[in-house]
């Protein structure tokens, strides 16, 4: 049971990781170079999509981490307790500095929207990166949690 865990929880924490890895240095970056239009258009569909998957990917992926904790009991439990304590703290940071940016732009169109979109955004890119660093780091303490097994 604890490799299939091992497993599964690496693969989704991973998956995770390259979706907001790629959000942040690839997609994000080339929505910023766009006309107002259609960086507005991408952003605020990115944002739904997103939106709608992410939350119970972020919890699926602190729920596996701690149940990969309590079932490796010793070295393992620290860095896997570690990694969902980096996990919480990107739901928490989620919650409370990215989600309502996200929220204000999805209604956001090229006739409406705030004259300062463009630096809103730039807002959520800056935690978003800080998040990604967050995450990267919880995955690295799974992989090698998982490799000690």
């Amino acid at each position: 049971m604890e490799p299939v865990l091992a497993v599964i929880t690496t693969t989704v924490v991973g998956l995770m990781v390259g979706v907001e890895f790629a959000v942040a240095f690839v997609i994000n970056p080339i929505t910023h170079r766009l006309p107002v239009a259609a960086s507005l258009a991408a952003r605020t569909d990115g944002g739904r999509m997103l939106g709608r998957t992410m939350p119970f990917w972020y919890i699926g992926s602190l729920v596996l981490t701690v149940g990969l904790a309590v079932l490796t009991w010793g070295l393992t439990t620290t860095l896997a307790l570690i990694a969902a304590g980096l996990l919480a703290i990107s739901v928490i940071m989620s919650i409370l500095l990215l989600v309502p940016i996200n929220n204000r732009s999805l209604s956001w169109t090229a006739e409406d929207h705030p004259e300062d979109w463009r630096e809103q955004y730039r807002r959520w890119d800056r935690w978003h990166y800080v998040r990604v660093a967050i995450i990267v780091a919880a995955f690295v303490l799974i992989a090698v949690a998982t490799a000690v097994l």
